[in-house]
């Protein structure tokens, strides 16, 4: 049967232990590059992360060259000054489908994966800022019977 206590100093005994959080390891190809998919409505961002100086190469192109707009630099720059790492890492990564927006969007997802696979210490800072998860809004369906997903057809009394 069950142990009868006759003191609260045996409930520490009785407690269960709280399993361990699980330690994340450095992933590396052989190249010694980290790399991630990362992803933002219909766009994908193949990433690959190494140690240099902070150059970024999009689809074989400057970043200012590729994402032109101040804004969209800006997100992309977003994993590496939460992480305080800025300049300290080059970037190359192919991406395609959807618009400059959304990839965007995917690098920047793409790049905070790749960080915490270089660097498992970064993931805090990271998962903090939101940069870890993964933005699953996407846009909707076309229904039948209706103009657009949700926009109905003009109506007319006669």
């Amino acid at each position: 049967m069950a142990e009868v206590l006759q003191s609260l100093e045996g409930l520490e005994s009785l407690k269960p232990q709280a399993p361990e959080a699980p330690k994340h390891v450095q992933k590396l190809d052989k190249f010694g590059r980290a790399y991630a998919t990362g992803k933002r409505k219909d766009a994908v961002a193949r990433v690959w992360v190494r140690p240099g100086t902070g150059k970024i190469t999009v689809n074989e192109r400057t970043l200012e060259v590729y994402f032109a707009r101040p804004v969209l630099r800006m997100i992309i720059q977003q994993p590496f000054a939460a992480a305080a790492r800025s300049g300290q890492y080059d970037v190359v990564c192919t991406v395609s489908g959807g618009g400059l927006s959304g990839q965007a969007g995917a690098l920047r997802h793409g790049i905070s994966r790749a960080l915490t696979y270089y660097e498992p210490e970064l993931r805090g800072p990271l998962k903090k800022g939101g940069f870890l998860t993964r933005d699953s809004r996407v846009v909707e369906r076309k229904k039948y019977g209706r103009a657009k997903a949700r926009r109905s057809f003009q109506f007319s009394k006669r």
